[in-house]
């Protein structure tokens, strides 16, 4: 029943920080919103026992590579007058909104046409650090350097654009 309300608190936690990352103009807020979605994020691993998960999503995402977000806008430094101007914000919240209510109803649809089926306890090797390393840097190794690649050229436009932008002012 306590994880029950766990489950439940996080899932809104993820959803709320989520929504608040779209609605929050300036980009230090959506940050922040951001943390939020990745700590709750990682309490529902927690709960799912996907303790490396749980782990790697603390560490990397919620510290590591939002420490490195949050460096980069406040290498930026960007005021709320640097921001473009929004109109029609509203209207574009409401087409998403209209976008995204049948694709939420057919989500629905289908997981409650799902047989319901016991949850059968795995192995107690399954998802430990061995088996997802061996699987991550055998079978997975090319895309996981072309992601590391991607987020590199990323760091560096992001330092470059800033370098510009501190010259020309």
């Amino acid at each position: 029943m306590f994880a029950e309300w766990l489950f439940t608190a996080f899932a809104l936690l993820s959803i709320l920080g989520a929504i608040g990352l779209i609605l929050f103009r300036h980009p230090m807020h959506g940050a922040m919103s951001l943390v939020v979605t990745m700590v709750s994020l990682a309490g529902l691993y927690a709960l799912l026992s996907a303790r490396l998960i749980f782990v790697l999503q603390l560490i990397v995402y919620a510290g590591a590579i939002m420490s490195l977000i949050l460096f980069i806008i406040m290498f930026l430094n960007i005021q709320t007058r640097d921001l473009p101007e929004e109109k029609g914000r509203i209207l574009y919240l409401l087409g998403g909104i209209v976008l995204l209510v049948p694709v939420a109803s057919f989500l629905i649809k289908v997981v409650k046409s799902l047989p319901a089926t016991e949850a059968t306890i795995v192995g107690s090797g399954f998802g430990g650090v061995k088996e997802v390393g061996l699987v991550l840097f055998q079978d997975w190794l090319l895309p996981f350097e072309i992601v590391s690649l991607l987020l590199l050229v990323a760091l560096i436009g992001a330092v470059v654009l800033a370098g510009k932008r501190r010259f020309v002012k």
